[in-house]
């Protein structure tokens, strides 16, 4: 059967309040890279040859001004605007909103782009390149068969690479079965180390969390049917939403996807990264991370500067 070329959709629109400023274009090493620069070389060296980025409009001269002369050399780029009056009929009543609405409604935004299996990244997260590696192997090996069940995967980290240093942190914790295949994710929020152990908080209880247990970094590998299941339960969230929290409750592609699994209409293997992830919630994190790709660059991982002339 023929085989598409897998896309990597970038997740460019937040605002990174915790962060203060647009954390996502913040340059990390002397030759002025950003964390996406080594996510988008990784991905090149992987395969992929298209990137497209979700972003806010107001902030493409940004990533152009980044993305043109480095990036945009080796991979074909698109870009979409995430609008929050991108609603269906008969919401009209939401538009007052100001924050985006969330990850379900942000990969949503490149339903007219995306036409093949695609794998979906947060803009600043730095996820190591055996991640890509694996995951443009999964995406390239999808024909395009009769897919019954949807064959969706995700990146598992162990939750112990991935805390910040400097604050609490939110991470999708996942149940894996023994095949490797996600039976079930849900968002955890306040997760830190304390003193030995990982914990997290909830309604003023502490629960602890194995140091292996495995989490999503919002790394997924998706065929393109997902937009046609994100448009069909969207509605539905926003029904919710205006029961409950309709400037604050977000559209999240983790809930969506478990939901797909528990109503047996897709499977999710895990691909298992054991590299350390490193991120930017906290400004302070933003040193840790400068330290580790720099390190990287001197073990000879990366070049001195990742985009030379092509």
């Amino acid at each position: 059967s023929y085989m598409a070329e897998p896309i990597l959709l970038v997740m460019a629109a937040g605002t990174g309040s915790r962060y203060g400023g647009l954390k996502q274009i913040d340059k990390i090493t002397d030759e002025g890279e950003i964390i996406l620069d080594f996510s988008l070389y990784d991905a090149w060296k992987a395969g992929f040859k298209k990137a497209v980025f979700i972003i806010k409009e107001e902030n493409l001269n940004d990533f152009k001004d980044i993305l043109d002369d480095g990036a945009g050399r080796y991979l074909e780029i698109e870009y979409v605007f995430q609008r929050i009056d991108d609603l269906p009929p008969g919401y009209e009543q939401l538009r007052g909103r100001k924050k985006p609405w969330g990850t379900g409604h942000a990969i949503m935004t490149a339903r007219n782009v995306i036409n093949s299996p695609f794998a979906v990244i947060n803009a600043d997260d730095y996820y190591g390149k055996e991640a890509f590696k694996e995951m443009y192997e999964f995406l390239s090996e999808i024909g395009t068969d009769d897919r019954k069940v949807l064959p969706f995967s995700m990146v598992a980290y162990e939750i112990k690479n991935t805390i910040s240093e400097n604050g609490t942190v939110s991470r999708g914790i996942c149940d894996v079965d023994d095949r490797g295949y996600l039976e079930h994710i849900v968002e955890r929020h306040n997760i830190e180390r304390k003193g030995e152990k990982i914990i997290f908080e909830l309604d003023g209880k502490e629960y602890p969390l194995d140091d292996d247990t495995k989490v999503s970094m919002n790394f997924w590998g998706y065929t393109e049917d997902i937009m046609d299941e994100l448009a069909i339960r969207f509605p539905t969230f926003l029904d919710r939403a205006l029961e409950g929290d309709p400037m604050k409750d977000e559209y999240l592609i983790p809930e969506v996807t478990d939901d797909l699994i528990k109503s047996g209409k897709a499977t999710c293997l895990c691909l298992d990264s054991g590299d350390k992830w490193h991120g930017v919630t906290y400004r302070e994190d933003k040193e840790t991370v400068k330290k580790a790709v720099e390190q990287l660059k001197q073990r000879g991982e990366y070049p001195q500067k990742l985009w030379q002339n092509p």
